[in-house]
This record gives structure tokens, C-alpha cells and sequence, in this order.
């Protein structure tokens, strides 16, 4: 990349953010100038970047002046708060949140699906809902040569998804059960250790939680097709972290197995697993920490002629979330997508 950028992380001190500030450095992403922000609470806090301690600042009005790029993973009530002062300070918001992913004029991206989105962004870029991305990544491939009619989605969302305080409340509560003590869920409604229960996002008049809409709507927007068909069941696992799901697709006609599993072995952002003889297909322990979406377990559906089954899990911190953001912003980069006047261009 030949560019130089200013950025600054919004909720600097989160899951997603540390995660953020980490592969902005291991991916060699060409920071000038970092900015760290987040609530007051957390404002004061050090963190490591190139070697560097940087103390967090509490965000505030002046926070986006002479910044290009805002990396906002602090839920959805701050991406609002502070969405018109960003667009307005010149800088462009990829935004982790679900405050603008269904609005019309704001881009729902995932790189490897619809990079030529990015470039009708007017200062906000939405990042799709963890689920989602791992989801598109493995599927639409397949849908490139014969399109998807109808999914039907179970997923195994870790901890990790509701945040560093769920991972760590996660870890408490195994301690506490295998110790005899009583368990407490503060952060979780319900304790997670050893158990499992719906998501625990709001429920709506449909019957589906925000979380199950979420993956039907937001495919629909990255596939750019409204008419495919789109059901999903969303649970939370005790699994600290990386999200599991599975997948069955339904086609206008027969997609052989072999095909299917050629296609995704070649396909960007995804790693065929697949051991038969071991029975040894995707698990959370292995997508941890990783780039890849692991997908295996293809096999033709016995209950429908034109229906394929598959497996896949991959990390909800980082494809799901920080790595998507920063795959997004070197798409702004190389294609010269973040204000002109504001990139400045490296000697």
C-alpha cells in the first residue's frame, strides 16, 4: 500500500477493538497517526501498538479532527452518537455495529463477496453481523455458479460474541460449577458454562430474535438478491470463542458434492477440513485465532435432491468482526476509496 492514514479505533478497549489494534500492525496496515477511543470509564488505559504504549482517550467532538479513518466497534448507540461528527470531520466510519447496516445509502461489505460496494460510500461503511460474514464467506462461492433458492441455518455463537465480559463471566462460571459454588450470570442472562439457551437478542413480533433477522437480511443485502429464501436459528454455546454453523442449501437443480468441495477449496477466505476416516471436520479450537473460515462435512442432503449440507466455524472476534473492518479499510486504501485530499500519499 502506498497511502499513509490517519485512524482511530472507537471502543479501543473492547474485544474487537484490541483485536482491531492488533492486526492493523501484524497485517502491515499503513497507519501514519493512531488514535485510541473509547468511553470515559475506559479513557486513562494503555495499549500496546508497534511498540508503542498509547493512552486511550475518552471521545469527545474535537476526537476526529485531522483523522481519515474511523474503525467503530462500540456498539450501535455510539456509532450513531458519533456518525455525523465523523462524516463531517472528512473521515470514513467502517462501522462493526448494526446501527447503519440495513440503511440503503450505506454499504454492507464483505470483501470477498462485494468489494465494488465500497465505492458508493458516503463516509460510512457497515461491517455485516459476525454470523453473517462467516456465513457469506463459505456459501457464496457456490452461489456464484448456480444461485442458492433457500438456507436453512442453525448456529453455535460463543461467547465471545457478546463481548470480553462474556467470555470472562463464561470462565467464572466453570470455575464456580466445578467448585460447588453457585453461579451467576450478570453479563449473560443465563449462566453459559455447561449449558446452552436461544440468543439472547431482543425477541420480535415474528417470533425470530434481532440476532436470526439479522442473517436474513443482511445476506439478502451482500448477495444483492432479495428473493432468496432465508431461515435461521441462532444459539449461544458455552465456547469462548468462535462461532459454529450449520448450513443446508437447497438449489434449482442437483450441485454435486465434488464440485461443491472443489469450489471451496479454492475459494478466498475459506479452508476445506475435511477427514472422513477420522471424523474430523471444522471446530471452534481450531477457527480460533484464525483468518479462514473453516468449512467441511459437504455431503448431498438425503431429504432433498437438490440440497446440500455443510459445516463451518470460524472466529467471531476476528473474521467475524476486526479482520472483515480492516480487509474493508486496504480496499479503501488500494482503491484510493478514503477522501483524496486526506490520504496522503507516502515519499
Amino acid at each position: 500500500m502506498s497511502k499513509s492514514v490517519r485512524v482511530a479505533i472507537l471502543g479501543a478497549t473492547g474485544a474487537v477493538g484490541t483485536e482491531l489494534l492488533e492486526l492493523l500492525e501484524t497485517r502491515n496496515f499503513p497507519v501514519e497517526q493512531l488514535k485510541l477511543l473509547a468511553s470515559p470509564r475506559s479513557a486513562g488505559k494503555s495499549l500496546t501498538f508497534a511498540g508503542k504504549s498509547l493512552t486511550v482517550e475518552a471521545v469527545n467532538e474535537n476526537s476526529f479532527k485531522n483523522i481519515d479513518l474511523v474503525l467503530a466497534s462500540a456498539g450501535g448507540s455510539s456509532s450513531k452518537a458519533w456518525a455525523k461528527t465523523i462524516v463531517a470531520s472528512g473521515a470514513v466510519m467502517i462501522d462493526n455495529s448494526s446501527a447503519f447496516r440495513m440503511d440503503n445509502s450505506v454499504p454492507l461489505v464483505v470483501p470477498e463477496i462485494n468489494p465494488e460496494a465500497a465505492e458508493h460510500h458516503q463516509g460510512i461503511i457497515a461491517n455485516p453481523n459476525c454470523t453473517t460474514i462467516l456465513l457469506g464467506v463459505a456459501v457464496y462461492p457456490l452461489h456464484q455458479i448456480q444461485p442458492i433458492r433457500r438456507m436453512v441455518i442453525a448456529t453455535y455463537q460463543s461467547a465471545s460474541g457478546a463481548g470480553a465480559m462474556a467470555m470472562e463471566e463464561v470462565k467464572h462460571q466453570a470455575k464456580a460449577i466445578l467448585s460447588g459454588e453457585p453461579v451467576k450470570a450478570e453479563i449473560l442472562p443465563y449462566p453459559l458454562a455447561f449449558n446452552l439457551f436461544p440468543h439472547n437478542s431482543p425477541l420480535t413480533d415474528s417470533g425470530y430474535c434481532e440476532e436470526e433477522l439479522k442473517m436474513i437480511n443482511e445476506t439478502r443485502k451482500i448477495f444483492n438478491d432479495s428473493t432468496i429464501r432465508v431461515t435461521a436459528t441462532c444459539v449461544r454455546v458455552p465456547v469462548l470463542r468462535a462461532h459454529s454453523e450449520a448450513v443446508n442449501l437447497e438449489f434449482d437443480s442437483p450441485f454435486a458434492v465434488s464440485q461443491a468441495r472443489e469450489i471451496l477449496s479454492q475459494a478466498p477466505g475459506v479452508k476445506l477440513v475435511e477427514d472422513w476416516e477420522s471424523n474430523y471436520f471444522p471446530m471452534p479450537i481450531d477457527a480460533t485465532g484464525k483468518d479462514e473460515v473453516l468449512v467441511g462435512r459437504i455431503r448431498q442432503d438425503l431429504s432433498h435432491p437438490c440440497g446440500l449440507e455443510l459445516w463451518l466455524c470460524g472466529d467471531q472476534i476476528r473474521k467475524g468482526a476486526a479482520l472483515n473492518a480492516i480487509q474493508i479499510a486496504e480496499l479503501l486504501v488500494q482503491k484510493n476509496l478514503l477522501r483524496p485530499s486526506l490520504v496522503n500519499a507516502s515519499a
